[in-house]
């Protein structure tokens, strides 16, 4: 007020007053900034934003302005921003306001850095790590994304819509359909359809730390839609991923030998696996320490996706996960000398289905599985996984394969609630086990009956709070509640449930081949036929507190030396 006052008596003072507020004033950052303060605006560097020029040149130029000085915020307001690729520099953040899309050139030959725009456009199967994206960073560190914008691939444009992708990856012969299997939905349903030459990431951070991605749409990406690969320190918050479900290969977000990664309040939906977490690349380094929390996953494969390449992966956390319409739910691979260790699982929901045409997997809600690339070829192993508080509705049941005794160790379910659907591709698809990559077509894709829940080959299962429940008819191929066999220390404590069929063939609990069994606290349900069938199980075997009243016969096998206590068996 006395400020106020003594300008209105004194004009002069008013004067000095009113130019030391002007020099009190930040100085701009640069003379193209507006917008956002201290930003660098694409249209002051040329960008038209009308969807029909090519802006490539003009946002790269804001970037390198905006890097030059700094760094800074690239801010892109509305519009339709027809681009090639972008290059993001170090302390660069490229925001999107909202009403504004960068969509990707149809041109494949757009998709190279600057300075090498025109060279050869990309093959469908490639995914070098020198290729790049539409966005693409290379050894940058303090890069982000942002904005209530979006960044459109243009993925469609890349894709033959009018033809089926199939490739040579099984022989039908070894399917429970032999030749006709595909052969009766050769139409278009679920895809994947044929890609011609198309980018292979629509956003690519390569060696990069300190990476952010919040809040963007990312739509329709050719290919992978997130590429980290060999990154450090990523946080990805609030991205939505809606690809196009038809089209192979646009993984969701994809990190390969990256390390401390944080994924939170996404919803992705991909026509490839939605989250990917893999020891990929030319050489060896370290795959881990990955969050994954409050996400909503859709994919045509699965939407965690753990494994794959000569890096080790360890020390992942997902939780609070919606997994729905999916080909598969949680898939971990070894195929290679890496191992998978330390990865916890818990809150999830999990909804899949058999899906029609060319996808790997077969509805499994949970799929693990080691395997040699080649045949003859060592392995690494799947070790200490946890599953916790997990609900499963699926057209198939769990697969745990390992190819030899050991190669899955130190598994825990707690608190699991699967309810096994029947499906109507069953006649198509149904009843077989899908290892693909495998090292031979005989292994990859093959006619197996379907238990609920399948484990080869495992040391260490532990089981607690199983309930497993029915569609009223299940196909002839579906056999068995639990079917273990080639395991070791097998231990189930709290399962609830029956076989398939009510008073049918198959047994709620069948197990072959193994050493040392724990079996208590467990319940048959009405219709149980053969609660536990047993063949070539030695080592210690114990049952203790079963209910199994309801059964019409307790156990079957070789049951000599059971070790039972405090059981309620069957006309007690």
């Amino acid at each position: 007020m006395e400020m106020i006052f003594c300008a209105r008596r004194f004009p002069a003072v008013g004067m000095l007053l009113s130019l030391g507020l002007i020099l009190l004033q930040p100085p701009v950052v640069s003379s193209a900034a507006s917008g956002v303060p201290g930003s660098w605006n694409v249209r002051d560097f040329g960008a038209r934003g009308d969807g029909k020029t090519l802006d490539t040149q003009s946002v790269n130029a804001a970037v390198r302005a905006c890097s030059g000085a700094g760094g800074g915020t690239v801010f892109v307001p509305a519009g339709t921003y027809l681009t090639g690729t972008i290059e993001l520099l170090s302390h660069v953040t490229l925001y999107l306001e909202a009403g504004a899309t960068l969509l990707g050139s149809p041109d494949v030959r757009q998709y190279a850095l600057p300075g090498q725009e025109g060279r050869p456009a990309f093959s469908s199967g490639a995914k070098d790590t020198a290729s790049v994206g539409l966005i693409t960073a290379r050894n940058a560190s303090h890069v982000a994304i942002t904005g209530e914008g979006v960044i459109d691939g243009n993925g469609t444009r890349f894709a033959d819509n009018q033809t089926i992708h199939g490739t040579g990856d099984f022989d039908e012969k070894y399917t429970r359909q032999g030749i006709g299997f595909l052969e009766k939905t050769r139409q278009i349903v679920d895809g994947p359809v044929e890609t011609l030459d198309r980018p292979e990431r629509l956003i690519l951070f390569s060696g990069c730390r300190y990476v952010r991605i919040q809040d963007v749409t990312l739509q329709d990406a050719p290919c992978w839609t997130v590429h980290l690969d060999r990154c450090e320190f990523a946080d990805l918050s609030g991205v939505r991923i809606h690809n196009n479900l038809l089209i192979p290969n646009n993984d969701g977000i994809h990190c390969t030998t990256s390390r401390f990664v944080h994924i939170e309040n996404c919803d992705i939906q991909a026509g490839d696996d939605a989250i990917i977490v893999s020891g990929l690349g030319a050489e060896k380094g370290e795959a881990g320490n990955v969050t994954v929390n409050n996400c909503t996953l859709l994919s045509r494969s699965s939407g965690i996706r753990i494994g794959y390449g000569i890096s080790d992966i360890r020390n992942c956390l997902f939780q609070n996960l919606v997994i729905h319409g999916s080909n598969r739910g949680i898939g971990l691979f070894v195929r290679q000398r890496a191992s998978i260790r330390n990865i916890a699982f818990s809150n999830i929901i999990l909804q899949t289905r058999l899906m029609a045409g060319h996808w790997w997997g077969k509805g499994e809600p949970i799929h693990l599985s080691v395997v040699p690339m080649k045949e003859g070829d060592p392995t690494g192993t799947i070790e200490n996984v946890r599953f916790s508080n997990v609900s499963a509705d699926s057209e198939a049941g769990i697969v745990m394969y390992g190819d030899r005794q050991g190669d899955i160790r130190d598994v825990s379910i707690r608190g699991l609630k699967l309810h096994f659907r029947n499906s109507p591709l069953n006649s198509l698809y149904g009843g077989n086990f899908d290892l693909r990559p495998a090292p031979s077509l005989a292994t990859a894709l093959f006619r197996h009956d379907i238990p609920a829940f399948y484990a080869r080959g495992v040391e260490g299962l532990s089981i607690h709070e199983l309930d497993l429940r029915w569609d009223a008819v299940m196909p002839d191929f579906v056999q068995h509640g639990l079917f273990c066999e080639k395991f070791r220390d097998l231990e189930v404590d709290g399962f609830s449930g029956r076989q398939p069929q009510p008073s049918g063939t198959g047994a709620a609990i069948a197990l072959q081949e193994g050493h040392g069994l724990v079996l208590r606290n467990s319940r048959a349900e009405d219709g149980t036929g053969v609660f536990l069938s047993i063949l070539r199980v030695n080592g210690p075997r114990f049952l203790s507190g079963n209910d199994l009243s309801r059964a019409q016969k307790a156990w079957d096998g070789e049951i000599a030396d059971l070790k039972q206590s405090a059981n309620y068996l069957p006309g007690e």
